[in-house]
């Protein structure tokens, strides 16, 4: 059996025929996925380590450098432009829980080899979006990586404590001030390294805002496992 096939297995995922999410056609491997648009997938496979920006060469970026994130590496599975900025908005806004099985398994691909944590955390929605969307897009994504990786799923270590805008709605100094106090993490219970699980990281500003308040309450290292990353042009 083929190393994907596998994969799907332990995703899960039962390998009966599959259709592509993308253009219709028959998926490949039992993937909601066919092989010409997995092979035109945009994959973030050089990207700086601490913010999986996507870059021309490995190392870190000039933000990074100059004022690093409170995140110790970050790995982003694809860069989010198309097809990727059409599955990720079914997924979170139009309830295509197809789309983000898709999305985790080709996150659990992507992370084979990266850093293994202690135990994974999904970043909230605060309960009154979460009463209307009816799921959490980042729970979903973090139950098959820890079914894939054999990890603990601490659900519940976070909370968000505060209702804010939507992100995608601002520019970066907003988004910064939008999401600041917004997260708490009860103290006790967390291993000392944890990778935050989200669908997206534009500015990383929810990110960071997060991955400090798993630190205040005792966590060492943070790393962030998204699905997808803003290029630069759209992360502003």
């Amino acid at each position: 059996m083929s190393r994907l096939a596998a994969l799907g297995r332990r995703l899960g995922l039962a390998l009966l025929p599959a259709r592509c999410l993308v253009c219709g056609e028959a998926g490949h491997h039992g993937q909601d996925l066919c092989l010409a648009c997995r092979r035109a997938m945009p994959f973030n496979r050089v990207a700086c380590a601490r913010c999986a920006l996507p870059l021309p060469a490995p190392g870190t970026c000039g933000a990074c450098l100059r004022q690093p994130p409170p995140f110790t590496a970050s790995a982003a599975a694809l860069v989010y432009r198309f097809p990727v900025d059409r599955l990720l908005p079914r997924f979170k806004f139009h309830g295509d829980l197809a789309a983000g099985r898709l999305l985790s398994q080709l996150m659990a691909e992507a992370f084979a080899d990266a850093p293994r944590p202690q135990a994974l955390v999904p970043v909230p929605l605060h309960p009154s979006r979460l009463r209307r969307r009816g799921y959490d897009q980042a729970l979903e994504l973090a139950r098959p990586l820890a079914r894939a990786f054999a990890l603990p799923l601490h659900a519940d270590a976070l909370r968000r404590v505060r209702a804010t805008s939507a992100q995608s709605e601002l520019d970066a100094a907003s988004r910064r001030h939008n999401v600041r106090s917004a997260f708490f993490a009860r103290a006790g219970g967390l291993p000392g390294h944890v990778a935050l699980v989200d669908d997206v990281m534009t500015t990383g500003a929810t990110l960071a805002e997060c991955a400090r308040a798993l630190q205040r309450a005792g966590v060492s290292r943070v790393d962030v496992w998204v699905a997808a990353r803003a290029p630069l042009q759209d992360s502003a």
